[in-house]
């Protein structure tokens, strides 16, 4: 059963290796993924991506002050959430508060990275296994087990790495960083569809199929991001003039 687990800068990413390897012991049928040792060599990382979404049945946002408001984030946590219930997206919390979390990510699942935040984690991946499920008592003690080394491993993270500065950002400022990764894949979507149809044989049946769902979901979320950004654009011109209405009553 596959996890993803989502990450953006050295922080989170080391946080997303530690998760890796750690619930692989406390539960070993579940195959989690991360993107730092996930990809081949030379393939083509957003199809990588998209594919190991496909498979996932829980997904894993590494949330820290750095990567908040960072739009690759933003990106990998819609497109975990467009295939599975909000109750199977977890944001664990790796140096933030509950209250520092915004939407979209405030719709999620948020895990304290405690002894009982974890434990309700691993229960909530243990509960997609169905037949390959652990019972409760017996994942309570393997839970238990392993939870020291995640423990000392987890802080040795924190101490050992840079604590970025809590920034506010609005949605106003996000909105164009996500257009730009959209038009990047556009663009790689583009030059693989030329060389594809150069050389079209059975072989490239699969590039081609993953290459048309990419389309569809990159056309999708374009939409979504202009109606963002039309939402936006209302809502900044009722504040103008509502602005403009307090200034003429005070007169």
């Amino acid at each position: 059963m596959k996890v993803f687990i989502s990450w953006s800068g050295e922080r989170s990413r080391q946080v997303a290796e530690l998760l890796d390897s750690w619930l692989q012991c406390v539960i070993q049928a579940v195959d989690p993924w991360v993107s730092t040792h996930g990809i081949n060599s030379g393939s083509v990382w957003f199809l990588d991506i998209l594919n190991k979404l496909s498979e996932t049945s829980v997904g894993i946002i590494c949330l820290t002050k750095e990567n908040l408001n960072k739009p690759w984030i933003l990106f990998e946590a819609g497109a975990i959430a467009k295939g599975l219930q909000a109750s199977r997206v977890c944001v664990l919390l790796v140096d933030i508060k509950d209250s520092d979390v915004r939407d979209p990510l405030a719709q999620f699942n948020n895990t304290k990275p405690t002894k009982d935040g974890l434990l309700h984690l691993v229960s909530t991946i243990n509960s997609t296994l169905g037949d390959k499920s652990i019972k409760e008592k017996v994942l309570t003690q393997v839970f238990n087990t392993y939870w020291d080394q995640f423990e000392k491993d987890f802080k040795a993270i924190i101490a050992s790495t840079t604590e970025a500065k809590l920034e506010e950002t609005s949605p106003q400022d996000i909105l164009p960083d996500v257009y730009t990764i959209l038009k990047n894949m556009e663009k790689r979507m583009f030059f693989l569809e030329r060389a594809t149809n150069r050389d079209r044989n059975p072989g490239n049946e699969q590039i081609n199929e993953m290459l048309q769902h990419t389309s569809i979901r990159n056309r999708e979320l374009e939409e979504r991001l202009n109606l963002m950004i039309k939402e936006n654009e209302m809502l900044r011109n009722a504040l103008v003039k509502q602005e403009r209405l307090n200034i003429s009553q005070n007169k």
